[in-house]
């Protein structure tokens, strides 16, 4: 499994976008930093995200959403939230990661 990380707003530059569409099924997606605003519901890039939860893994990171004052009850359908704990697990899973600038 690659897991991509995206730390870039998807209102800001087109990193979200370019990962998700790369992404290949059964891999996983880790919004952190300001790519977290990637996993909110009602946006312009939310069909997107939702349809690519259908195959991907996605997760956001919990204290970056805090940070931000965003409640996990904003969060797209399919989305899990973990802490630093659960992304030192995801790293260690991967067979590679890949940063998204």
């Amino acid at each position: 499994m690659i897991l991509h990380t995206v730390n870039k707003s998807p209102f800001e530059r087109n990193a979200l976008e370019s990962c998700l569409a790369h992404a290949q099924a059964g891999s996983a997606v880790l919004m952190l930093e300001d790519g977290v605003y990637g996993a909110i519901k009602g946006t312009r890039i939310a069909a997107t995200v939702a349809q690519t939860a259908q195959t991907v893994k996605l997760y956001v990171l919990g204290p970056d959403l805090a940070a931000r004052g965003l409640a996990e009850d904003k969060l797209i359908a399919g989305i899990s939230v973990v802490d630093y704990g659960g992304f030192v697990d995801l790293t260690v899973e991967s067979s590679a990661v890949q940063s998204w600038l």
